[in-house]
């Protein structure tokens, strides 16, 4: 039985419950079987639910440490690379031909790069607009009404303890 027929089965519950008809000892026995069995299955979603985010959290630190690695060996990487091209400036050569490669100290492409020596002067700033959130919030939680923002409802979440 999933979670959803037994869902079902409450809201046939909630139909017996509303019947004056119905023998109050069928109603109680159909409730305790209903309440065994969801309890049931919400133990078992729970069990499921704590595997999946544990092993969510494992892959998560698996990913920082990887990522970490990746970013220590991009460094060094990095750092070779430095290493290699002052060597070759020191010796004043520019081109280097091994068996398995062509190595070679070339120019950066694009527009020659900025460097600011001061306080930039205002003329040469720009401005770029920034929404308050902070403001609209205080307005519309004062009773303002404003016809481009509202409050929305808080979601909700399912507390496993």
């Amino acid at each position: 039985m999933t979670l959803y027929e037994l869902t079902s089965d409450y809201l046939n519950l909630l139909e017996l419950a509303e019947d004056p008809d119905t023998d109050p000892q069928a109603f109680a026995d159909t409730l305790e079987s209903i309440v065994g069995d969801i309890k049931d299955k919400a133990e078992a979603y729970a069990i499921i639910i704590g595997e999946l985010t544990a092993k969510a959290e494992h892959i998560t630190a698996e990913a920082k440490r990887l990522n970490a690695w990746a970013d220590s060996l991009t460094r060094n990487a990095s750092r070779l690379k430095e290493t290699l091209m002052y060597s070759m400036d020191e010796i004043g050569t520019k081109k280097i031909e091994t068996e398995h490669f062509r190595i070679g100290i070339a120019g950066n492409g694009g527009k020659k790069p900025i460097r600011y020596t001061g306080d930039v002067p205002e003329q040469y700033m720009v401005m770029k607009p920034e929404v308050d959130t902070k403001a609209i919030r205080e307005a519309l939680e004062s009773g303002t009404e404003l016809d481009f923002a509202y409050l929305g409802e808080r979601g909700r979440h399912l507390n496993i303890k």
